[in-house]
């Protein structure tokens, strides 16, 4: 026998007997592929997929201002998650380890090209939780849409993502005590959504309603725009929910067909439910219903099973059009574009039905760590949304209250007046 058939025979024994040690922390092609993919599809979520269903919402004088502010955040978030983010919520030592990550990834220390995470590359598992990074804070810009400084507005989205974003990433993701509770989150309900949707109105409340609101009539420039958008983002959703999972597995396959379900069943709902109300269903109407349906599946993408997606999906795109409508109008609050009535409500919805149609006799998963009963995880989901909810409003209102303390959040009534386009950035949207 020669030596190269010695050695293979020795390679074959070896991986039979200890094939855990053979295939430990290995890169898998198949895995690393579809997580390539899935980083570009959640990128594509904000350039330009909600940066168009945002700029065509609001008036034709402040297109722009909501394009660039996208744009911007997508590049100061990616910056500020390689300096801190992504150790704050994703480095596991160090002794408040349960609420916040340490500083020994800072810089991306360690995040080398043969550095794995799982079955992928780190770099890439690093990115991909970039791009989610970007959406969050990104989300928020529609709350404000339309008032908020330029400059006020990143001063304010780089010290909520290492303040609020990171600590609570890391809660759900990053081995601290939501996760540990047996809290289900599979994409970002909480981390992302209800997060998103809850600073946003903080931020309406420490702004202020726009000038004119609620008498004068602020009609969307542009819907077409809109319905782009979201078709951009309902696409690109299979990326954030499906690659959730960190595997091209049959779990990422049940995550993408109850995506696809949910959507439908919520667009559909808020269509009806608008049409009843309104006595016309609406572009606009069914656009933010799938909206709706893609955040409140998000949180329990990875845990129910078709039909419990189908009820989730409508309960979000009935829910979240009072909510836009009656509950906004009864509350008083200037959300401009209804993150909190969609990402804030529709999170919640999604969280807490979670719950429910995760238990195995409803066709789910089953429950979280820890959980043995319905009763139980409905309990830690509540914990998960009342936490979140409590720590990104109190801390978003303080970060809001300290910038306007030192260089003032709001326009003056002359620039408002104006249209931030012209007023920001010196340039034109359209030109007449």
């Amino acid at each position: 026998m020669t030596f190269s058939k010695i050695r293979s025979v020795a390679s074959v024994a070896l991986l039979t007997l200890a094939p855990s040690l053979a295939f430990a922390d290995e890169l898998n092609a198949g895995d690393t592929a579809w997580m390539l993919t899935a980083t570009a599809l959640v990128l594509f979520m904000t350039i330009p997929g909600l940066s168009l269903f945002y700029a065509g919402m609001v008036r034709s004088k402040n297109v722009l201002s909501v394009l660039m502010q996208c744009f911007a955040i997508t590049g100061l978030m990616s910056i500020l998650w390689a300096f801190f983010g992504y150790s704050l919520a994703f480095e596991n030592g160090g002794g408040l380890n349960a609420f916040v990550g340490g500083l020994s990834k800072a810089f991306l220390s360690g995040v080398t090209v043969d550095a794995m995470s799982g079955t992928i590359p780190e770099t890439v598992f690093m990115t991909f939780q970039m791009t989610f990074a970007i959406i969050t804070p990104a989300l928020i810009v529609g709350a404000f849409a339309e008032r908020m400084k330029f400059s006020a507005m990143l001063v304010f989205m780089g010290i909520w993502l290492l303040v609020v974003y990171a600590p609570i990433c890391h809660w759900v993701w990053g081995g601290g005590w939501l996760g540990n509770w047996g809290v289900l989150d599979f994409a970002g309900g909480t981390v992302v959504h209800i997060n998103a949707g809850v600073a946003g109105l903080a931020a309406c409340i420490a702004l202020g309603p726009r000038k004119g609101f609620p008498e004068r009539q602020m009609p969307p420039n542009n819907l077409g725009y809109t319905i782009v958008g979201a078709a951009m983002l309902w696409v690109g959703w299979f990326g954030f929910n499906a690659g959730s999972e960190l595997a091209a597995d049959n779990v990422a396959g049940m995550a993408m067909a109850v995506t696809q379900l949910a959507t439908a069943a919520a667009a559909l709902g808020w269509m009806f439910s608008e049409w009843i109300a309104h006595g016309k269903p609406s572009v606009l109407g069914i656009a933010s219903g799938a909206i709706a349906g893609l955040v409140a599946i998000t949180p329990a993408s990875g845990s129910v099973g078709p039909m419990g997606s189908i009820a989730i999906g409508l309960a979000s795109g009935v829910i979240c059009f009072l909510a836009a409508t009656k509950l906004k109008r009864a509350l008083g609050y200037d959300d401009t574009l209804d993150v909190f009535g969609i990402h804030a409500v529709g999170g919640i919805v999604g969280a807490i039905l979670t719950g429910v149609f995760a238990a195995t006799a409803l066709g789910g998963a089953g429950f979280g760590d820890g959980n043995e009963s319905m009763g139980a995880q409905l309990f830690a989901q509540l914990v998960g949304v009342v936490a979140t909810f409590l720590y990104t409003f109190i801390l978003s209102f303080v970060i809001l209250k300290l910038i306007d303390g030192i260089m003032g959040l709001r326009v003056d009534a002359d620039q408002e007046e104006e249209g931030l386009d012209i007023a920001l950035h010196d340039e034109r949207g359209y030109i007449l």
